[in-house]
């Protein structure tokens, strides 16, 4: 998950970017965009840095292992033939 700080600075300065007359109502308008930008992010599915490293590394050692197995059956086929 996106940390809470960046959701907060990003609806601050949308909600700094209104034009003079709406910011009367930056307080409100602040809870709607964070509560916005939270509901949005959230249905992206979005993993962190580290879970994808995590994640990346697993997959390049199951690779590695897939290979090396796939080595021992070719060599295994062919002292059958």
């Amino acid at each position: 998950m996106l940390d809470p700080k960046l959701i907060d600075d990003l609806a601050d300065r949308l909600a700094g970017s209104v034009p003079g007359g709406i910011q009367i109502l930056q307080d409100d308008l602040k809870k709607n965009l964070r509560a916005t930008l939270e509901a949005g992010l959230a249905k992206l599915d979005l993993v962190t840095r580290e879970e994808f490293d995590v994640q990346s590394a697993v997959l390049i050692r199951t690779r590695e292992k897939l290979d090396r197995l796939e080595t021992v059956v070719r060599e295994l086929e062919a002292k059958d033939a």
